[in-house]
């Protein structure tokens, strides 16, 4: 029956206010049918790879070079470090193992009850991207969900499991953005969720040994399983999405990495499960207006066994275009071909590349753990801030970007150990961020033996520390301008370096140099050059946090 012909039939003897309330039921469910699917922004970019290779990367973001990440959520809350709501789940794994010491065991106590607990008590969002921003970061990223599949903003989609229903009781999202926009720095935020329907199969399990052996983990509870619980009526599997046939070899818990394709055996996810997921995202690009979304996902989330990830990208750079004028949106994603890099930008875990690289890159890296761990503190285990200057250097000298994230603990602050170490990347930065902010790479990236030693990557990255670590003799270029940038990786123990690129032969470098500054302190600095190279003398006094010395060659 059509519309017309329904209000013509619901007139028929109906007192005027029972046909309003007909007429405004038929109107919100005509409303919801149209909404289940959220509809993409039309623009010059369509939902496919060769119109989504028209892509150019914004220059704020070449220019920017350094940004920081808070990535915070409820997995945060044990302090038991990364992938915990997946690995308490695992018998047998150390997580499990505290979990049950500190909560209980997953069958009476599963994430849910860690969501339930994690209130944020102390978090000054405000306070923290201040801190940030002092310490020379140029953008700022929060986690917006992670594989645990909560939302932390007010979402329209997952609306009965986000932070501003459970947990704290707050839009977290909402509070970082807010906090970015006052100190000038763009916005991003980091989405996970498109993998908890094989991430979280481990909820399904249950212990093989013990006196609860046999007895189900809380994965594959229901909405009528609450009833006199904390979460009565609430459906854990809106949270949890393990209403589904395991994965081929899921009980290796290793199976998950060879899985992230959404091949080898996964079993697929539901077409309800990915809109679900496209309609999240799609909100959330909407509601926050980030400058960047970083995907923990080998391409576009759901690829290949979906086109919505395709669909978030085409309406987030179209959204871009209208509401900036011109393209400033950034997606990342992991595990790129050459032709997927120029639809998106191609991030490295936890490593770097070994070369220049023709289009803009992110490597993202940690200081500790992804997620917030106790043990790194307590063992002091934490990146110093020479580690992390020598990783910006180097990935900047190759036409990258370093995205670096400060784990806070559950309450929603950082520890003491970690703000000295921010603290001190500020010092460096805001004595020698001219190397860095608004350079470009030069002829070459470097010289000196590390690069002879560097590590390949493998998978999505994760080659950073495995390569010989950074000596005086090691150079990284950069220009800017009419300025060449040669940062010397260590304080010359000698009073003197010799930069053999720069030889007075250098096809590289053939004009005259007039001047060598060292960079930190603005000081002119004696200098030689023959066919050995460029050798500079270093000053008596170092100045302070000189982990890596850039000098302005013109």
């Amino acid at each position: 029956m059509n519309r017309r012909k329904l209000i013509q039939s619901l007139s028929l003897g109906l007192p005027a206010i029972l046909l309003s309330s007909k007429l405004s039921a038929l109107a919100i469910n005509r409303d919801a049918a149209k909404e289940f699917v959220e509809k993409i922004l039309a623009g010059p970019f369509s939902p496919t790879w060769e119109s989504l290779s028209n892509y150019q990367t914004p220059e704020w973001f070449r220019d920017a070079k350094f940004g920081m990440w808070a990535h915070w959520g409820p997995q945060c809350q044990p302090e038991a470090g990364d992938w915990y709501a997946r690995n308490m789940y695992m018998e047998g794994n150390w997580k499990y193992k505290y979990h049950v010491e500190k909560y209980g065991h997953p069958s009476k106590f599963g994430f849910k009850d860690v969501i339930n607990i994690w209130k944020a008590e102390k978090w000054d969002p405000e306070a923290l991207v201040s801190l940030y921003k002092s310490a020379g970061a140029k953008y700022f990223m929060a986690l917006a969900n992670h594989h645990d599949n909560l939302d932390l903003y007010d979402s329209k989609y997952q609306k009965n499991w986000n932070s501003v229903k459970q947990g704290p009781k707050k839009d977290i999202i909402g509070g970082w953005a807010a906090a970015a926009k006052k100190h000038g720095l763009p916005f991003a935020v980091s989405v996970h969720a498109a993998h908890t329907w094989s991430w979280f199969e481990t909820a399904q399990r249950a212990d093989k040994t013990g006196p609860l052996a046999g007895v189900p983990y809380d994965g594959t509870l229901t909405k009528k399983d609450g009833k006199g619980k904390w979460w009565d009526g609430l459906d854990p599997q809106e949270l949890y999405a393990q209403n589904h046939e395991l994965s081929k070899n899921s009980e290796d818990d290793g199976m998950i990495h060879k899985q992230w394709h959404w091949g080898n055996g996964v079993t697929p996810p539901s077409k309800a499960y990915i809109d679900k997921f496209f309609n999240r995202t799609i909100d959330l690009i909407d509601k926050y207006r980030p400058d960047m979304i970083y995907f923990d996902d080998s391409q576009f989330p759901m690829w290949p066994i979906s086109d919505a990830g395709l669909k978030i990208a085409a309406h987030m750079y179209n959204k871009s275009i209208k509401d900036n004028g011109k393209l400033t949106a950034v997606i990342t994603g992991k595990i790129l071909t050459q032709e997927q890099r120029k639809a998106m930008v191609w991030d490295i875990e936890r490593g770097q590349s070994n070369s220049i690289e023709p289009l803009p890159w992110q490597t993202d890296t940690c200081i500790g753990d992804w997620h917030y761990d106790r043990g790194i503190y307590d063992r002091k285990a934490y990146k110093t801030p020479k580690t992390i200057i020598h990783t910006l250097v180097d990935v900047v000298s190759k036409n990258g970007n370093l995205m670096l994230n400060i784990p806070v603990r559950g309450d929603g602050t950082i520890d003491e150990l970690e703000r000295k170490i921010v603290e001190e990347i500020g010092i460096w930065m805001n004595a020698n961020g001219d190397s860095i902010y608004g350079t470009r790479p030069w002829k070459i990236f470097g010289e000196g033996p590390a690069q002879n030693q560097a590590a390949a990557l493998t998978a999505q990255g994760f080659n950073e520390g495995k390569g010989k670590p950074f000596s005086q003799q090691d150079i990284r270029f950069t220009t800017k301008g009419n300025a060449l940038f040669a940062t010397v990786m260590a304080w010359p123990t000698d009073g003197s370096v010799l930069i053999t690129s720069l030889a007075v032969d250098s096809s590289s470098y053939p004009q005259k140099i007039n001047s060598v500054q060292l960079v930190a302190t603005g000081q002119e600095l004696k200098f030689e050059r023959n066919a050995d190279g460029l050798k500079v003398y270093f000053p008596d006094v170092m100045p302070s946090a000189a982990y890596a010395n850039p000098l302005r060659i013109v």
